[in-house]
């Protein structure tokens, strides 16, 4: 949720909608309502995304006025105990959705048997009218209800359309059924159509139940998400006891404890303990920071080998989790740009198909001085049953659904449909460097011993082991075959290094410094090996004993593997890369070289990022920014689309209409695939759904009659129109087997 200038954003599960035209009707409800700013119903995902005034008006009244016009909201504040509510209400209608469906099967299957191939036995109308009265205003009673609703409120909808056409076609079968003679005496034979009534109401139950399953089936990859973030923290008590308690019950001004190696769960200031923390993700630099008493720690940093206590400052919705679900939520939720077209193509459509078919039926009893009135009360049954607007309304979100699911299994979370729609266009990608073409974590690069003589690494190593300095780690992991020996009168030099005496001897671990304070003697080949490492951009750290240096070990922030085949593929695409880094030339020249970056910029500050990008979108470019820092912020916030990666800080994730969850640059060129993909399923949805409804509803209409005497039985219609749905979200589902 958020608040501006008194306006809150926030999203509800909407109860009830049957069709992409209920959904438009909700919406206006909505929207017409004092307070409310703005207004979207998603009919996929069955939600509303409204902007409102709460000093004007309240979720309750919202929920007022969606009931008043057939339809439901779920306005429960705990958002866990909404989405407990909301899975037990669908699995519910699931359930009713699933037992209507098999029943009206069971009952239409002998109404279909006798209708096509038993027409003549002894009573096999009034067997047909016994098992279709189940049918049609017991299992089909939904759209009779919801038909009536929408007629008091001077609407119409797929219930209407199908309320409609069910009764016309049961009325007339009954009709016939008692008085054949009516027919007989103008010389037609007196047909009954009780099998095209239930079995529309089978086929679209059956069609609402496949689509229900679709809507389940897209959204599932998303529930894994949540196992991604830490589920809980240790809070420290009054009494000073430890209680493990869920992250989402943590608040503002709680202790909590945390470990070695855990990610912090919440912003706060350290009150107790010390330890290095990973912050490459809000700073850019890949070595960690010393946290100490009364010193802020975020969300998202990943604690090293030391224990602290913080005080929450910053809980509930903006932890990273919440964040996490809140933007696959939004994407889900989100319409395209396209969807808006469909919707208006939607809101239009039924009350346009409701005058073709009384047109038809006028026409036939005008043009057809024999059959007119019959064959015109068919084609009305039969436009009122082949016209869906469900198939339209659902041609874009089932593919925006399912292509934001498959990108979030994929571990790519996509904030909004249009940037789902917008990847495709990119052609030229502007790179961070630390976090996103390099690891973010320092390593030992290179390590030179004093006339080659590496008999003291043991010694190195044994030393490394006892500090909490991050760069430890590196020379650890470097040396993490040999055994380590016993190290006495261990002590930890802050800002310069480490000393230790082991076997008797003392040595020392650190910076120049250290060295020159102690009045330890350096050789000149080491100074020269550490001036060269220096001028590498690397961190250099000396090993001595307490008489002379022994050794210079380089330290620095590696390339990703994947970065250079990520890079290479973007390039092969015909998308530009450029880099963008804080650090100095020399890093920033060795790096472009290494990756094959053609153009880069070193020591840019957080604002030219964002000057840069916009000077390559004023020359025409589609640009996409990928950073992982709040020095990123700004050039994300500038770009067409912006990606962040998801070791990165929770301000540039929220900035981000992308999040890359494994830091791993080839998921880019795979998310601009995906956007190609779901584009293509929408256009082919949107292509589908309007032919079918352009040749559909003429040959419903009769217009092939004249030419071969064809006229279109409203059973094979209501199939057809029950399939027209079912095909548009099968082709969605298709994505999800796309490689």
């Amino acid at each position: 949720m958020k608040t501006t200038n008194r306006i809150i954003k926030k999203t509800f599960p909407v109860l009830q909608l049957s069709c992409a035209s209920c959904a438009i009707n909700a919406e206006s409800i909505v929207k017409g309502m004092n307070g409310v700013e703005n207004a979207s119903v998603n009919f996929a995902t069955a939600t509303l995304a409204v902007e409102y005034n709460p000093t004007v008006i309240s979720p309750e009244d919202m929920r007022t006025a969606i009931q008043d016009g057939g339809y439901d909201l779920l306005i429960e504040e705990d958002e866990d105990t909404a989405a407990e509510t909301l899975e037990e209400i669908h699995q519910k209608r699931f359930g009713e959705l699933k037992q209507k469906t098999i029943l009206a099967i069971i009952f239409s299957l002998p109404i279909v048997i006798i209708g096509m191939f038993f027409m003549h036995i002894p009573y096999a109308n009034e067997i047909m009218w016994i098992l279709s009265t189940p049918v049609v205003f017991w299992l089909g009673r939904d759209f009779f209800v919801n038909a009536w609703k929408q007629a008091k409120l001077r609407s119409a909808n797929m219930d209407t359309l199908v309320a409609l056409s069910t009764s016309v076609a049961y009325l007339f079968s009954v009709f016939n059924t008692l008085f054949p003679s009516f027919w007989i005496e103008r010389s037609v034979e007196p047909h009954v159509y009780f099998e095209a009534a239930s079995v529309i109401i089978a086929f679209i139950l059956l069609g609402r139940l496949l689509e229900e399953k679709a809507k389940g089936n897209t959204s599932s990859a998303i529930k894994k998400l949540m196992g991604l973030q830490p589920k809980t923290v240790v809070l420290i008590k009054d009494d000073g006891s430890h209680e493990q308690v869920p992250i989402e019950n943590v608040g503002i001004g709680n202790i909590i404890l945390v470990k070695p190696g855990e990610k912090i769960a919440v912003d706060g200031i350290v009150t107790a303990g010390e330890s290095y923390v990973d912050e490459s993700m809000l700073s850019g630099e890949p070595i960690a920071v010393l946290k100490q008493k009364n010193e802020k720690v975020f969300a998202g940093t990943i604690n090293q080998k030391g224990s602290f206590q913080f005080r929450a400052e910053k809980v509930g919705a903006d932890t990273m989790l919440a964040q996490i679900i809140k933007t696959v939520q939004e994407a889900q939720g989100s319409k395209a740009p396209v969807q808006k077209l469909v919707d208006k193509i939607a809101g239009i459509f039924v009350p346009v198909v409701m005058s073709i078919a009384l047109l038809a039926f006028v026409l036939w009893i005008i043009f057809d001085s024999t059959n007119g009135f019959t064959h015109g009360l068919l084609a009305l049954v039969t436009v009122l049953i082949i016209a869906c607007p469900c198939a339209l309304g659902l041609a874009t979100p089932t593919a925006i659904m399912v292509g934001v699911g498959k990108g979030a299994e994929k571990g790519i979370l996509i904030k909004d449909a249009e940037s789902l729609e917008l990847a495709k266009k990119v052609n030229a990608v502007v790179l961070d460097k630390t976090g996103t073409i390099t690891e973010g974590k320092p390593v030992v690069t290179d390590i030179f011993w004093l006339n080659n003589n590496d008999s003291k690494k043991e010694i190195l190593l044994s030393l490394e082991k006892q500090s909490e300095h991050p760069l430890a780690d590196a020379v650890i992991q470097y040396f993490s075959g040999l055994s380590s020996l016993p190290v006495s009168n261990f002590e930890s030099i802050t800002g310069k290094g480490v000393k230790g005496v082991v076997n008797g001897e003392i040595y020392y671990i650190g910076n120049i410094k250290l060295l020159e304070e102690n009045n330890i003697a350096t050789n000149p080949d080491l100074l020269q090996q550490a001036d060269k490492l220096c001028t590498e951009s690397k961190t250099v750290i000396w090993f001595s004993d307490d008489k002379a240096a022994m050794a210079v070990i380089a330290i620095a922030d590696e390339i990703k593997e994947t970065s250079l085949a990520a890079i290479k593929q973007l390039q092969d695409s015909g998308i530009e890369v450029y880099m963008l880094t804080g650090d100095n030339e020399a890093t920033a020249k060795e790096i472009a070289a290494r990756t094959g970056i053609k153009h880069y910029k070193a020591e840019v500050l957080p604002q030219q990022k964002a000057d840069f990008i916009k000077k390559l979108q004023d020359k025409g470019k589609t640009v996409g920014m990928v950073g992982d820092g709040i020095n990123d912020s700004t050039a994300l916030a500038q770009a067409d689309l912006s990606i962040a990666m998801g070791k990165g800080s929770d301000i540039a994730m929220d900035v981000a209409k992308m999040t890359i969850i494994s830091s791993d640059l080839n998921k880019i060129p795979e998310a601009i695939k995906l956007s190609k993909q779901t584009v293509a399923t929408i256009r082919q949805n949107l292509f589908w759904a309007f032919i079918y409804n352009m040749i559909g509803i003429p040959i419903a209409a009769g217009i092939l009659y004249p030419i071969n005497g064809f006229l279109l039985n409203p059973m094979i219609a209501g199939a057809a129109m029950a399939l027209s749905s079912v095909s548009v979200v099968s082709n969605s589902l298709r994505l999800k087997w796309k490689k």
